[in-house]
């Protein structure tokens, strides 16, 4: 019975070294045997690598149903001239490598993606330029993918003519790394997403989010700048993400903010840094977080908490230079702020303990009269507004009077 088995699988083992030695490179030019992607697919075995040379080939809604490779060689553009996708891809292990793809149709009844992987796993898109597109990439039901190295531009003046440039919907276990997105409506975008990583990413000059997810638990964003974006990052209905070393940068309107956080649990928000920004970090309805060891400088607001977030914790953050430092729409605290540094505060350390011996009171009385009466922002340089802040410090009736910090730091923390 042993006997049989092993000779069975020598078999097998034959026959799939067969099958791979089967595959072979297929070279396609605009003027050779072979002119169109779209032919060498049909014609390529599986597990095939396909040369795309150096030209333009005019081509929309290439299927491709079997594993392959397609890598450039030279400048290797394919331009659907704005009908259509570009690339479909349908099987498991396909590789897209070096080649530049553009002009996916704009659509108000399809979303028509430079690149489209649906319902498949083990994909791998690289070094590839997408170019004014409706999507640049769209993943849907896909998993076990990376996206890596790619540059994503697109030049629509309106959200209604744009798609996103990373686009993810019920995925799992996607790497999307070093990457450059400008100019789509949502730079990356992920829905009903599971264990994705998105590192080293620059996602600027978007029309609405550098990044928007909702409903998307346990993913990692680390090393990423999000930079001018229409209205910076949104993180919605979601549990267990973790955001480390990433930069909020110059997201500035009345609906802007460098990271917007609503209906999220237990997230951590770690040695970030948050500078020029509207708003560097909104919070509505989320619970059990910790914000711990990031940098808020020169910030409109730093931080808004919203009444209905709570057993929130920010420890050891600085707040450097803000308009104001935190602000709230409740008489009341149910979060903690210990062990900050802020730069407004002017209390004193007799023990010289490195903490202040006066708890520091982060909310300004002048923030709760602009959320009342915005028009009144042209006076926030006046001596009258500080000497109001100065007296409700001391004596608080309309700021919370438990949002405080009994041990805010004397230096910058390092």
């Amino acid at each position: 019975m042993w006997a049989n088995i092993k000779q069975i699988l020598f078999l097998c083992g034959i026959m799939a070294i067969a099958q791979l030695s089967s595959a072979q490179d297929i070279t396609v030019s605009p003027n050779g045997d072979i002119s169109s992607l779209t032919e060498a697919v049909a014609v390529a075995d599986s597990n095939s690598t396909i040369i795309l040379t150096e030209g333009i080939y005019t081509e929309r809604n290439i299927t491709i149903n079997k594993p392959l490779t397609i890598e450039g060689s030279g400048r290797a553009i394919i331009d659907a001239e704005g009908e259509g996708y570009v690339l479909i891809v349908r099987s498991d292990n396909v590789t897209l490598k070096n080649i530049e793809v553009r002009n996916a149709g704009i659509s108000f009844m399809e979303d028509n993606a430079g690149i489209l992987y649906e319902k498949v796993k083990g994909g791998l898109i690289e070094n590839v330029t997408l170019t004014d597109n409706f999507f640049g990439i769209y993943l849907s039901n896909t998993s076990d993918t990376i996206i890596r190295n790619n540059i994503l531009t697109a030049s629509s003046k309106r959200e209604t003519q744009s798609g996103n440039g990373i686009h993810l919907w019920y995925s799992k276990n996607i790497t999307i790394e070093k990457n450059t997105v400008r100019g789509h409506r949502d730079g990356i975008y992920f829905e009903f997403v599971e264990d994705v990583t998105i590192r080293d990413n620059l996602s600027e000059e978007n029309l609405r989010y550098g990044q928007h997810f909702m409903f998307s638990d346990r993913c990692v964003f680390t090393r990423n700048t999000y930079r001018n974006n229409g209205a910076g990052v949104a993180v919605m209905y979601t549990d267990q993400v973790t955001m480390t070393e990433n930069n909020f940068e110059d997201n500035w309107g009345s609906a802007a903010y460098g990271l917007l956080m609503k209906e999220i649990r237990e997230s951590e928000v770690y040695n970030n840094r948050f500078e020029n920004n509207s708003v560097a970090l909104y919070m509505e309805a989320s619970s059990r977080n910790r914000i711990k060891q990031n940098e808020f400088v020169n910030n409109g607001w730093a931080v808004k908490v919203m009444a209905n977030s709570m057993d929130n914790q920010f420890v050891r953050n600085n707040f450097v230079e803000n308009s104001f430092d935190v602000a709230t729409n409740s008489r009341q605290n149910f979060n903690i702020f210990n062990r900050n540094y802020w730069s407004h505060y002017e209390g004193y350390d007799l023990d010289r303990d490195g903490v202040g011996d006066v708890p520091y009171r982060p909310v300004r009385l002048f923030s709760i009269i602009i959320e009342k009466q915005p028009e009144v922002l042209v006076l926030m340089r006046s001596m009258l507004i500080g000497i109001l802040d100065a007296a409700e410090r001391l004596m608080p009736v309309l700021t919370p009077e438990e949002l405080v910090d009994k041990k805010p730091q004397m230096a910058r923390i390092q």
